[in-house]
């Protein structure tokens, strides 16, 4: 099980690199919308327990969970991982982190 957190920049590094990782986005939809990280998933941390059977498919793949600082994110990572998630890394410093990122 990874359990081990990404940095902003590692991310940012890999998307450069022309990955496609699975992101996973916890944030409001409003927050989504005024920015976001191209190809990630909207899933609110608040209906994260309802929506879980969504991402069914990535239950063992790497998922990178993130918000706006790492808080939401990381609720979301054990939430995820309780639900026998295996690969589930929170993006440290979310998008304000990701936005700094060289």
């Amino acid at each position: 099980m990874i359990t081990s957190d990404i940095t902003a920049a590692e991310l940012k590094q890999r998307l450069a690199n022309h990955e496609t990782p699975v992101i996973l986005d916890v944030r409001e939809p409003w927050e989504h919308e005024e920015q976001s990280i191209p190809g990630s998933i909207l899933i609110p941390l608040g209906s994260l327990p309802e929506r879980m059977s969504e991402l069914e498919d990535y239950k063992e793949q790497e998922v990178l969970v993130h918000c706006r600082s790492g808080k939401r994110s990381a609720t979301a990572q054990a939430m995820m991982q309780q639900q026998g998630f295996k690969h589930v890394r929170n993006v440290e410093g979310g998008m304000l982190a990701f936005n700094e990122a060289q």
